[in-house]
């Protein structure tokens, strides 16, 4: 193993010009779609607990066709699929983006975590204390500014948890990435295992990275819980 990672080792971890290495490539996939993700999820949570069903109501079905399908359909119906169609070749700006295997990659990737990530937020905002809210009132906060500075703070602060867990399992699922040709870490390793056959060395390289990379996220996430869930823990007496 020593060998072959001492020989490929820059494919995994160095960029080439203007091509990202495997562990960047990989890092960039998981953050723009989480950014992009998460930006989509916040107001989409709001709608998502709304009282009105017109509100509500096409973002439940959002959620429910992306949770209930998997990603890696999505992922081809994104790259593939939307490509086949002639309106889109025919519009340029849409023929250039889906043209581009990342750029569906981060699409289907955003799409997917922010469907998880509404719902997450979602229940985070039930679970606020109703007493919270109606002191935020009785201090005569308009909707807007109780949502801005009570319901959505709190509610992202409580949702650290589980977002966590979502963001860990996004990591895993960018393995699929070398469907759309994206030189991730696993298409570095199944390029190395085609050159090679060391398939354990191989493989096993692109695990060790992939684990270093989630051990990296936990131990990030547990510090952000320590200082933004203190709030939650017993008072000691």
């Amino acid at each position: 193993m020593i060998g072959i990672f001492q020989e490929y080792w820059h494919a995994f971890l160095w960029s080439d010009g203007y091509r990202l290495s495997g562990v960047a490539m990989t890092l960039w996939l998981l953050a723009a779609s989480i950014a992009f993700g998460f930006c989509l999820a916040v107001p989409m949570s709001v709608a998502r607990v709304s009282e009105k069903l017109y509100i509500r109501g096409p973002v439940w079905f959002y959620t429910y066709v992306f949770r209930g399908t998997p990603l890696y359909i999505q992922l081809l119906i994104c790259y593939t699929g939307i490509y086949s169609l002639q309106v889109v070749r025919d519009n340029v700006l849409l023929d250039a983006f889906f043209r581009e295997g990342i750029n569906c990659t981060i699409l289907a990737f955003a799409l997917n975590t922010c469907a998880y990530t509404t719902e997450i937020f979602a229940g985070a905002i039930r679970s606020i204390p109703y007493g919270e809210i109606e002191a935020a009132r009785a201090y005569g906060m308009s909707e807007w500014r109780l949502y801005r500075h009570i319901i959505i703070p709190s509610a992202l602060r409580r949702a650290l948890p589980y977002y966590s867990n979502e963001v860990i399992l996004m990591l895993h699922s960018t393995t699929i990435a070398f469907t759309a040709t994206v030189p991730d870490i696993l298409k570095v390793a199944r390029d190395v295992n085609s050159a090679t056959y060391a398939s354990f060395s191989a493989f096993g390289i692109a695990a060790i990275l992939y684990a270093c990379i989630a051990f990296a996220l936990v131990w990030g996430f547990r510090r952000c819980e320590l200082r933004w869930l203190a709030f939650l823990k017993p008072m000691g007496h």
